[in-house]
């Protein structure tokens, strides 16, 4: 007779964090309430619900762990004052790093892009080619199209970029206007040379 026996369903908190806690790249809001069969507005009250409990501001303590919105989607995160205790946990192996040539030809494509190698390589003031097949193999960027009169390929940044960051867009880049010299070192002042 188990056709007549009757299950009541799982709470949406516990299929939420249950699909949560298998993914290993952020999931939509939409994606995840196809996931947990349950309308996108009540998906989004038990994340709002899931990040305060997760925080303390519930009955419960703060945990270990935060529910955090990167990339335009949620995922589960340790939270950054454990990140020493995770790293020595697990022999202290950092993800292969990249170099200081990778870092700043990632950073001009990012906040220039999109953008061709010829540029970045004019920017830089060196061959840009190695660098920016090492980003593409990482996937950190990508080829976003070909210049019609060119033929150049224009590259841009991916959402494992946001992902790796901790943001949600590059608009929550800082500005770089001022890091940047304004190039009145060195000069006298009326002095033209």
């Amino acid at each position: 007779m188990t056709d007549d026996l009757i299950v009541p369903e799982t709470p949406l908190t516990e299929r939420v964090e249950a699909i949560l806690l298998i993914i290993d790249e952020p999931i939509g809001l939409v994606a995840l309430a196809a996931a947990v069969a349950a309308p996108v507005p009540a998906v989004r009250q038990t994340i709002e619900t899931l990040v305060a409990d997760y925080d303390g501001l519930g009955q419960g303590p703060r945990r270990g762990f935060e529910l955090r919105e990167v990339g335009g989607g949620w995922r589960l995160y340790v939270r950054e004052d454990h990140d020493d205790l995770v790293a020595a946990f697990i022999g202290g192996q950092a993800p292969a790093r990249l170099s200081q040539a990778a870092l700043e030809t990632l950073a001009v494509i990012a906040y220039k892009q999109p953008v061709t190698r010829s540029q970045v390589a004019s920017i830089r003031a060196v061959n840009v080619d190695s660098v920016v097949r090492t980003l593409v193999a990482r996937g950190l960027i990508t080829e976003l199209f070909a210049d019609s009169e060119t033929g150049a390929i224009n590259y841009g940044t991916t959402d494992a970029l946001l992902q790796h960051l901790g943001i949600n867009s590059l608009d929550e880049l800082p500005p770089i206007s001022p890091l940047l010299d304004d190039g009145a070192d060195g000069f006298d002042e009326g002095v033209v040379r």
